[in-house]
């Protein structure tokens, strides 16, 4: 009986099959057992010629879909729980450090290895399959702006059934069931209005970016997959997992819709995700989700430091990858299984459409790779982000965004081989620069890890703010003690008072519009005393963010790294009951900040790169400050915090001034 159903099953498939093409041959074969349940597919949609473009879109996922893969076990759903737990404590005092530091006391450290890897061409049913297919076209033939949206967007734009590695799942109809009534007043616009995909665009953010709702952080767990949809919809995570979001929900409703990328950063050490759309007129527009929607020629990420910008695609980008197939035994991950397109020109606003590097400024060394990559720096290490074939006359890159350090390398044993030093262009002036040391050297004074370029809205909110001191609790008559009026470049600022008399309690007072932004504040009686005056904590409860809360007690905790965003823009204080008048002479404040500058008490290291980084020395800082002295000019450095923190980068030092890159 049972060998009969064998071989009944086995006599369906085999008398299923048709001459198909010879990528889809290719692909069916790979996918052994699992070959029935893709023919299935392209058998039901070969059925009916009112179906053709249904069968050119199983065509189009089956062809692309060798390399895609999802992970399952125990682990994995346990680690996805942490999204879970960062919804949930929106408006409590657990930070997400907190909330990831309970996950891995519990379950261990997370390592991808440890789970089962599954092939979606050896897994995914016909079902599953199909029901994706037929949901994607009903909303592109159902939605009003679907006429302007063209079958080759429509395949990599709304037709995908994932996003990266995340788990598959049935989620369009989910999405669709809840989200797309959010459309229904689009319906009584204009035919101008609603077939014009990036109305339903603004329509639908309106509803979906409360801030409420929806828990951003950077703090997320290392080497963890794509989240997939269920997890997506908790609105919790970073820039990957919300963008992830609005992904999903756009395709559900037939909005095409992009996740554009930079592999890493300019000025940071991490890369970034954002969504992005056309119009009906091919403006494009991007979202970093949930801020607003806007057209890329006037949103501020045309000058945000990058190198190159792609846009992922569900299909492999087979002329990159045939261009790149010249010999070479290995590739970094991001050309392994390249599934993205170049869209740098729409968002560089300082684009070169050509780099060339000449054979004399690359390494005296014989070179056995045929491809070379142009690379950004990540901490101390440098990562590829985009490629040139290496000819005796040297290479050329092409549309790059100017003004990033980058470095050229080989690729050997799945390992960079570095071709040159570090060199950078200027986006102004095209001043070609190589950072090489020189023999001269010089003092350095250093007052952070990385770049505060990046903090320098919280710098900026405490100008404006005034010390003050009074003899009367709700400082009815009160004296100006001092005024800030210059934006600080350090942690530790001292500024002496100017006082009339004694006084019982002392506060900061935010200025209009700053949310009372400040760290830490410390006042001292004399200018010999090295411990500051304490009392009772006094001032303006609420924060801005309940989610993440900066009470004004932090004001006075001793942590500099703490700090007060009051839940409105004006008003807010935080100050001291001390009990009793006293005198006042000098006051030592902190701005609000994300914990790089140099701290009392850290071990730091600084190096220099001269082909490779070397050591100036580990010291113990005493102040706000480091001195190194006899470090080379014109080198690459990088301050390396041994005590805590992660957050490090790449500077020069010019003028006195650290030059972040």
């Amino acid at each position: 009986m049972y060998r009969f159903y064998y071989i009944s099953a086995l006599f369906l498939c085999i008398s299923c099959t048709k001459p198909y093409s010879s990528e889809i041959e290719n692909v069916l074969k790979q996918a052994g057992d699992n070959r029935c349940e893709l023919e299935k597919v392209l058998k039901r949609y070969s059925k009916n010629p009112a179906d053709s473009l249904k069968l050119k879109a199983a065509e189009f996922l089956i062809v692309n879909m060798p390399g895609y893969v999802y992970y399952e076990g125990n682990l994995l759903n346990n680690y996805l729980s942490y999204f879970r737990l960062l919804r949930e404590n929106i408006g409590t005092n657990h930070s997400p450090e907190e909330l990831l530091d309970s996950v891995i006391s519990r379950y261990g450290a997370f390592r991808l290895d440890s789970l089962r890897t599954k092939e979606d061409i050896l897994t995914l049913d016909s079902a599953y399959l199909c029901n994706n297919i037929d949901w994607a076209f009903k909303v592109w033939h159902e939605q009003p702006w679907g006429k302007n949206v063209s079958f080759d967007d429509f395949c990599e734009y709304i037709l995908p059934y994932r996003i990266g590695d995340e788990k598959p799942e049935y989620w369009r109809e989910k999405f669709y069931r809840e989200y797309n009534p959010m459309l229904e007043a689009l319906r009584y616009e204009s035919a101008d209005v609603m077939e014009d995909p990036i109305q339903a665009v603004y329509l639908l953010m309106r509803h979906i970016t409360n801030w409420k709702e929806i828990r951003f952080t950077t703090v997320s767990p290392a080497d963890l997959p794509h989240v997939g949809a269920s997890i997506a919809r908790y609105k919790s995570g970073s820039c990957r997992e919300l963008t992830d979001y609005a992904v999903y929900v756009c395709r559900a409703l037939g909005i095409p819709c992009h996740i554009d990328v930079v592999p890493v950063r300019g000025n940071d050490n991490v890369g970034h995700f954002w969504i992005s759309f056309h119009d009906k007129n091919r403006e494009l527009y991007c979202q970093d989700f949930p801020e607003t929607v806007t057209p890329v020629r006037s949103n501020k990420i045309r000058e945000d430091a990058k190198t190159k910008v792609y846009r992922y695609t569900f299909g492999q980008n087979r002329s990159l990858k045939k261009a790149m197939q010249v010999g070479e035994a290995s590739f970094p991950e991001l050309f392994e299984q390249p599934r993205f397109v170049d869209v740098t020109s729409h968002y560089a606003k300082y684009c070169a459409r050509q780099i060339h590097i000449s054979a004399e400024q690359l390494y005296k060394r014989k070179q056995s790779t045929k491809i070379a990559y142009l690379c950004n720096s990540q901490h101390r290490d440098w990562t590829p982000v985009d490629w040139a074939p290496l000819t005796k006359e040297g290479l050329s890159f092409r549309n790059v965004q100017k003004g990033d350090i980058w470095r050229i390398a080989g690729w050997e044993n799945n390992r960079p081989v570095y071709l040159s030093n570090p060199f950078r262009i200027d986006p102004l002036t095209n001043r070609l620069t190589f950072y090489a040391g020189q023999d001269s050297v010089q003092d350095v004074i250093l007052h952070s890890k990385f770049s505060i370029e990046g903090e320098i809205l919280f710098r900026s909110r405490i100008c404006g703010g005034v010390f003050e001191g009074s003899n009367d609790a709700g400082f009815i008559h009160k004296d100006t003690l001092h005024v800030i009026n210059i934006i600080p470049n350090r942690l530790l600022v001292k500024a002496k008072l100017k006082t009339k008399r004694p006084y019982r309690y002392v506060r900061f007072y935010g200025a209009e519009g700053s949310y009372c932004n400040i760290s830490e504040a410390a006042f001292y009686e004399t200018e010999q005393d090295t411990l500051p005056l304490t009392g009772k904590v006094v001032g303006t409860p609420g924060s801005f963010n309940p989610a993440d809360p900066h009470e004004y007690t932090n004001v006075f905790d001793g942590k500099t790294w703490t700090s007060f965003d009051y839940k409105d823009g004006w008003g807010g204080w935080a100050g001291l009951d001390l009990g009793q008048s006293r005198n006042l002479f000098t006051v030592v404040y902190t701005p609000r900040n994300r914990d790089n500058y140099i701290r009392p008490g850290d071990t730091f290291e600084l190096f220099y790169m001269d082909t490779e980084w070397k050591s100036l020395g580990i010291v113990e800082s005493n102040s706000d400050s480091l001195l190194y002295r006899n470090v080379p000019r014109n080198a690459l450095l990088y301050l390396k915090n041994h005590t805590r923190g992660l957050q490090e980068r790449i500077f020069t030092y010019e003028n006195g001034q650290q030059i972040w890159r």
